[in-house]
């Protein structure tokens, strides 16, 4: 399955590679490919991962405290956030209600 990122997900995972590999150089390498493999789990099984809502899950990253938030959408997976565990829970929800607006 095809995935794409909601454009505020994107730059915060970016931004947050780019955090870490100021803290350690090559750790943001590691970040990366960290969260790309979390996003080919989801993309092999959509539906193997906690649901937060009604349209949304949440797959945990293995080795650093994040999760994708996404939903389903037809043939592709829209990634709304890429989450530190433990900043702002909730905030990514005002991008769900923004994507169903947009629709309607």
């Amino acid at each position: 399955m095809n995935f794409e990122f909601y454009p505020e997900a994107e730059s915060e995972y970016l931004e947050d590679a780019r955090y870490y590999d100021r803290q350690r150089d090559g750790l943001g390498d590691y970040f990366t490919a960290e969260i790309e493999a979390t996003i080919a789990r989801i993309c092999r099984n959509p539906l193997a991962w906690r649901k937060l809502s009604r349209h949304t899950r949440r797959c945990l990253a293995k080795n650093f405290p994040y999760g994708i938030i996404y939903f389903i959408e037809k043939d592709r997976i829209i990634i709304l956030s890429v989450m530190h565990l433990s900043r702002k829970p909730g905030y990514w929800k005002a991008r769900l209600r923004d994507l169903k607006k947009r629709k309607s």
